[in-house]
């Protein structure tokens, strides 16, 4: 959980610099891959990461550190974003890496909205954590850090290869692989469903169920979710026949599990503590 100064510098800096990745249209995508890249170096950089949020440290010093490090190869967005996060205050080092994380998927999304794909995009993702759901060894690999990066992003690749995915989908989906930052996989591919939801200005309600849904319950679902939050919702329909009927409804961190398999372990938990 991040601090409150953290939150605070994250926010603030996020949306003062949202109009620039905005402006930045389809050299977003070059903004937002450089952000991904940084995030690698700084997880993989704790001295790094203390130079640049040392609070005693004037922030001339720390932009200068960051021309050291980037020169003028970076993106001028890129650059501005960098200067911006080093001159705030931050309750622990590693939290700068994940406002670049963030910046760099909201980069992403701003790319995706300058080419008309954030709902293709969107969709991709949810049907990729339906994919991993059913394939628990793949789910492994990606997430396995004995393995080098290279060789998990390669398998990606090989699972993903027939997928038509967007570009955008593919490289999120790579950088989950190659930095997986103490996520497990499906959970940080769900952080992006739920991301690119708020994006849009509708949430991603994700529906599991033993058997895939019909037409009538998907309208009946949207109905009921749209006048429920007030604004469109888009059904990310996961089948898992382990669930064995019924119904897991997903809306951002709020769970509501009919599943009989839910119902059978709350009855088994029931029977052992009357026992």
């Amino acid at each position: 959980m991040r601090g409150e100064a953290s939150r605070i510098a994250d926010r603030v800096s996020r949306d003062a610099l949202a109009p620039k990745l905005r402006e930045a249209g389809q050299d977003a995508w070059r903004i937002g891959n450089e952000l991904f890249t940084i995030t690698n170096v700084l997880d993989h950089n704790v001295q790094l990461e203390r130079a640049l949020t040392d609070p005693s440290r004037p922030v001339a010093d720390k932009t200068a550190v960051l021309h050291e490090l980037f020169g003028d190869n970076a993106h001028p967005v890129t650059t501005a974003i960098m200067t911006d996060l080093v001159g705030r205050k931050w309750s622990k080092a590693s939290h700068i890496a994940n406002a670049v994380e963030d910046f760099g998927v909201d980069a992403m999304m701003y790319y995706t909205d300058a080419t008309d794909t954030t709902l293709k995009v969107s969709v991709e993702l949810a049907e990729l954590h339906s994919a991993l759901l059913r394939l628990p060894v793949v789910r492994a690999k990606l997430y396995d850090l004995s393995a080098p990066a290279q060789a998990r992003v390669k398998l990606l690749h090989t699972v993903l290869s027939d997928a038509g995915l967007n570009k955008v989908t593919l490289r999120l989906a790579e950088h989950a692989t190659c930095n997986p930052r103490n996520r497990r996989y499906l959970e940080t591919i769900q952080w992006l469903i739920n991301k690119f939801s708020r994006h849009m200005g509708e949430s991603m309600i994700t529906v599991t169920t033993a058997a895939p849904l019909s037409l009538d319950q998907v309208k009946r679902l949207v109905s009921i979710y749209s006048a429920k939050l007030n604004h469109p919702v888009h059904i990310n329909s996961v089948v898992d026949p382990s669930v064995i009927g019924g119904m897991r409804i997903q809306v951002g961190d709020e769970v509501t599990d009919n599943t009989v398999v839910a119902q059978l372990e709350k009855l088994h938990r029931s029977v052992r503590a009357s026992a």
